[in-house]
This record gives C-alpha cells, structure tokens and sequence, in this order.
C-alpha cells in the first residue's frame, strides 16, 4: 500500500497527466513525420491519464505504470535525435523544441519522484 494522498502522489499525478498532455497536444503535428509516432503520442496521453488513476487509488501499477511511460518517453526523445526512428530520420537540431524540453523536464522529476515514492512503499 502507498502513502495515503499526500504532496508526493499529487505531484505523481499533475507531472505525468502534463506529461501526456503534451504528448496529446503535439500528437497532430506527429502525424506529419509518420503515422505511428502519432498515435503513439496518443497512446502516451491515455497511458499516462491510466497512471493517474492508478496513483490517485494509491496502486502499485499506477506508479510502475507512470514510470514505464516517463522513462520510454525520454528514451524515445534522446533516440529521436540522435539514431533516429524508423522512417523518420534523427532530427539533431531538434533538441531544444519547446514541447520536447517541457516533456522532458515533467518526466525526468516523475522519474525522481518515482524512485523518491518508492522509499515509502511498504511490501
């Protein structure tokens, strides 16, 4: 069981539901480089609203959920850049867009706060 809701799970839930309204709100423009990575900015949206709930029930999954998305999130940007994704070219200039550097900032401390949240989980 986790702490009962306090700072540490409203902090949980407002980082990865901004992480994934910014992945929502980008989602359109994400369709232009391919149609997958569209969708998946989608699917990143309702993952992340899924984890919102886990954490607000005070579930394990919601946490371990948040933190799959946050972290495949910000392998996904890194690898966008750099080795590129299939049928979309790295994109080297790209690495401080504004959406991008605000996702990555909301799950990297989702992340921090994943491993901080963890201390407190009893077994």
């Amino acid at each position: 069981m986790y702490p009962k809701h306090n700072v540490l799970t409203w902090a949980g839930i407002v980082l990865i539901l901004s992480a994934g309204l910014i992945h929502v709100l980008d989602a359109p423009d994400s369709f232009e480089d391919a149609a997958y990575k569209g969708w998946l900015f989608y699917l990143n949206g309702a993952g992340a609203l899924a984890a919102a709930v886990g954490i607000l029930r005070q579930s394990r999954w919601g946490w371990n959920l948040g933190f799959v998305i946050a972290a495949c999130s910000i392998a996904g940007y890194v690898v966008s850049r750099t080795l590129g994704l299939p049928f979309i070219p790295a994109e080297p200039d790209a690495w401080l867009e504004p959406l991008g550097v605000a996702s990555l900032a909301v799950e990297g401390l989702f992340v921090i706060l994943f491993i901080r949240a963890r201390c407190f989980f009893k077994k």
